[in-house]
């Protein structure tokens, strides 16, 4: 299955979703991460401790596609309609992470009007979903929902656990702090909707 992760805006968790679709990927069979990001934030990720993957650029990953039954691709930020058409044709399923806030979510919604001409397989994801009592996550769902947008049933909390998973290089799942796994669960719960 090839899965892209694309989006309008950053700071959704574009590479941090990448990164951890491609650990749950990797529990089923072999996976590439291939970071297209000129922020190159997977690679950086990877190179600062050890991933269960394999993570290549895009002039590497050319040539290691075919190895590999999974492969999930972070592109780079803010794609135009050029490479959005590129990245929408090459995969199974182009994942769209958003912020539950105004700004996210129009951003989101300007770049499914473009998905719609070019009739993709997409699912928005929210992610940094804010702890309850705030309702911006439930409201967000219910209005993606009503505007007949596919949307995962899963989301992702907004935990701090990410950031140090990212210091030390590694996916959530292994990182020693109480919410690691509460953090872990929330990926895994997107992975199964994809793979089932």
């Amino acid at each position: 299955m090839m899965i892209a992760v694309a989006a309008f805006k950053g700071g959704v968790a574009k590479s941090t979703t990448a990164l951890h679709l491609a650990t749950y990927l990797q529990t089923k069979a072999d996976t590439l991460l291939i970071d297209g990001d000129l922020n190159r934030s997977a690679l950086d990720w990877s190179n600062r401790g050890c991933l269960p993957f394999k993570v290549a650029d895009e002039t590497q990953g050319v040539n290691l596609v075919n190895l590999y039954e999974h492969v999930v691709i972070d592109t780079p930020a803010r794609p135009d309609l050029d490479e959005l058409k590129t990245i929408a044709k090459g995969c199974d399923l182009l994942v769209i992470p958003t912020t539950p806030d105004a700004v996210a979510l129009a951003a989101t919604l300007k770049m499914v009007d473009l998905l719609k001409q070019l009739k993709t397989n997409y699912r928005i994801l929210l992610t940094i979903i804010p702890p309850n009592p705030n309702k911006a996550g439930e409201d967000a769902r219910t209005a993606l929902e009503q505007a007949g947008l596919p949307v995962f049933k899963s989301g992702i909390r907004r935990l701090a656990v990410f950031q140090r998973a990212a210091l030390e290089g590694v996916p959530v799942s292994t990182v020693k702090d109480p919410y690691a796994q509460i953090a872990w669960r929330c990926y895994a719960e997107v992975g199964k909707e994809i793979l089932y």
